[in-house]
């Protein structure tokens, strides 16, 4: 008697999750420093403006937290770092939309794959590119008079990892419903640079409005910033303590991936290339 046998479809989950995200996240790192003019571009523009404003500014400013005490070179320097992993983190993103463009988000989409390994993937890719640009950036650190510890160099780096990891799942849900870069480009200008400008990067929070202090706490982005400023500035009293701005940036990170997963995995009738 002949055994009739039935050979079960492939599904997204016999592909794993490790070894897909694995390599959407190796081809994120080697895309971006493929283009050494972008590399250049993230860093060179932060690191202008801080000179510039900082040096502008110069010691006609003075901080709230530490009257007299603080050159403005000195408390534009967290905020130059997050803009550096704010850029990264969000331009990076930029990648959905081309991906969408030259067919290769089709193909990742018909493999299969689950879509939870397809935003793994990007958004670990984004964030370990935000976050290298950030550590890059801290050779700057002694000029301002920061040294470094080997338990706060680890933190600093715990601190970028989680900010970075939030803005790109914030920037993967921006970009995975567009197909347009100029609309990209326009969402950035017109919602992601006032977060940071309403970060306390700029200014503290003790000398502004109220209805700015409003905006600046309930902005998650503010406890990044004032998480680098309490390991970078341990003498200095900064507006959050270090234990609420890390538990802040942990919920808005998780919250910010959740999201990209979410929105990666609605239904649309929009096709995908």
């Amino acid at each position: 008697m002949a055994t009739q046998t039935t050979t079960l479809p492939l599904t997204p989950t016999s592909a794993g999750v490790v070894l897909p995200a694995f390599t959407l996240w190796w081809r994120e790192l080697v895309r971006f420093y493929r283009q050494r003019s972008r590399v250049v571009g993230v860093i060179a523009s932060p690191l202008v403006f801080w000179l510039v404003i900082g040096s502008g500014f110069g010691t006609s400013f003075r901080s709230g937290d530490a009257p007299g005490q603080q050159h403005y070179l000195d408390y534009l320097y967290p905020g130059a770092l997050i803009m550096i992993v704010l850029f990264t983190s969000i331009f990076t993103m930029m990648s959905v939309i081309e991906d969408r463009k030259e067919g290769f988000l089709l193909s990742v989409l018909v493999a299969p794959v689950p879509r939870s390994a397809i935003v793994l993937g990007k958004v670990l890719g984004g964030t370990t590119l935000a976050a290298l640009q950030g550590l890059i950036f801290l050779v700057f650190a002694p000029l301002v008079g920061i040294h470094f510890g080997f338990m706060m160099f680890l933190l600093v780096v715990l601190t970028i990892f989680l900010v970075s990891f939030a803005l790109t799942g914030l920037g993967f849900a921006i970009a995975w419903p567009m197909d347009s870069t100029s609309a990209f480009h326009a969402i950035i200008n017109l919602f992601l640079i006032p977060l940071w400008l309403l970060s306390g990067a700029l200014f503290p929070l003790g000398g502004a409005s109220w209805w700015i202090r409003a905006l600046i706490r309930i902005n998650p982005l503010t406890y990044g910033v004032e998480a680098l400023r309490n390991l970078l500035y341990p003498q200095t009293q900064a507006q959050f303590g270090f234990g609420e701005s890390l538990a802040t940036l942990v919920l808005f990170a998780l919250f910010m991936f959740g999201l990209a997963f979410v929105v990666a995995n609605r239904r649309t009738t929009k096709p995908v290339a």
